[in-house]
């Protein structure tokens, strides 16, 4: 199956950024891709939240996942929609990705479980709790791509999510992110390929790259990687669209070669000494 990844320097005008994600819908379309997949928060990246708010919306009013839909039907194209901020009925916010098959009917939905709270040595401060509610389920989906297990950005350094979900039968992990330049340049390759290799499932990371309207930077970069910890696919820091082929022999040798699957355990807690 050949898949695409949208890497992307989304910024704050929603409607601006549904054209960029319908244009990479339609141009890996035409590529003969089976399923594209795009970056967290694809539809608006603003630290800026009084600005921010007046542009997030319902789901059922976003349109931006509209946008997505729309093309995704009219060019016959799975997408894994890497995140969008949409308003809950409660009135907070989530940051949900989405599967959207190629008839544009949503699939599944996934709220991000782990938030980026933290203060970097460069001195960014970041608090993502103060405006979204964390999910609290792993989601795994049927897909073109085999069986697909979610998530976003910050999860990727909490590796039990990882093993719940190529427990419940993940071939390839999704980890759409916008990571930071600091974080990125010293933990990203390292933990996609961990997160790879250590569930002998493909991993597909599409990115946010470049300097934003808001101001933020991202280190790009989307990767592909197979089970056996190897990069088919490396985007550097350029917007654009990237392509890999996901070879279901390659994972079958993976597994078969290192059964870690059928090797895990349960750990019981940890008594005192």
């Amino acid at each position: 199956m050949r898949a695409a990844l949208l890497q992307t320097t989304t910024g704050i005008d929603p409607a601006a950024n549904a054209e960029t994600l319908a244009d990479g819908v339609a141009r890996a379309a035409a590529a003969g891709a089976g399923m594209l997949f795009t970056p967290e928060m694809s539809g608006l990246l603003d630290r800026d939240r009084a600005r921010a708010a007046a542009s997030i919306r319902t789901e059922a009013d976003d349109p931006v996942l509209a946008a997505v839909r729309e093309a995704a039907a009219r060019h016959s194209l799975w997408v894994q929609l890497g995140s969008l901020a949409v308003r809950r009925p409660d009135g907070r916010l989530a940051n949900r990705a989405y599967v959207i098959d190629d008839a544009g009917a949503v699939r599944a939905r996934y709220d991000k479980m782990h938030l980026f709270d933290v203060d970097l040595p460069d001195g960014q401060r970041w608090r993502e709790s103060d405006s979204f509610a964390a999910g609290d389920a792993a989601v795994v989906a049927d897909a073109p791509v085999g069986r697909l297990g979610l998530s976003i950005c910050y999860d990727l350094r909490f590796p039990a999510l990882f093993t719940a979900l190529s427990g419940a039968g993940a071939e390839v992990l999704a980890v759409p992110a916008a990571f930071t330049r600091p974080t990125g340049a010293a933990h990203w390759h390292l933990l996609l390929r961990a997160r790879a290799i250590e569930n002998a499932c493909f991993v597909v990371a599409a990115a946010q790259t470049g300097v934003h309207a808001d101001g933020r930077e991202t280190y790009g970069r989307s990767l592909a990687v197979d089970p056996w910890g190897e990069v088919l696919l490396d985007m550097g820091e350029a917007p654009g669209l990237g392509l890999v082929d996901l070879d279901g022999a390659a994972l079958r040798r993976a597994r078969e070669r290192v059964p870690v699957l059928a090797h895990r355990r349960s750990i019981p807690a940890v008594g005192a000494a």
